[in-house]
């Protein structure tokens, strides 16, 4: 049974991770955690946006 779907969320999730990989596959060990850490102060603005 297939349906016609509007949105893939498993489509979107290993896209996501694939540039993530891509991203990361050369750093070291603190790059890594500051790249997260900067993704989740963007993030955090994006959503603070949102909610003003």
């Amino acid at each position: 049974m297939k349906t016609d779907k509007k949105f893939d969320s498993v489509k979107m999730m290993r896209e996501i991770r694939d540039k993530i990989n891509t991203d990361i596959i050369r750093m070291s060990l603190e790059e890594i955690l500051d790249y997260i850490k900067n993704g989740r102060k963007d993030f955090e603005k994006i959503i603070s946006a949102i909610k003003h």
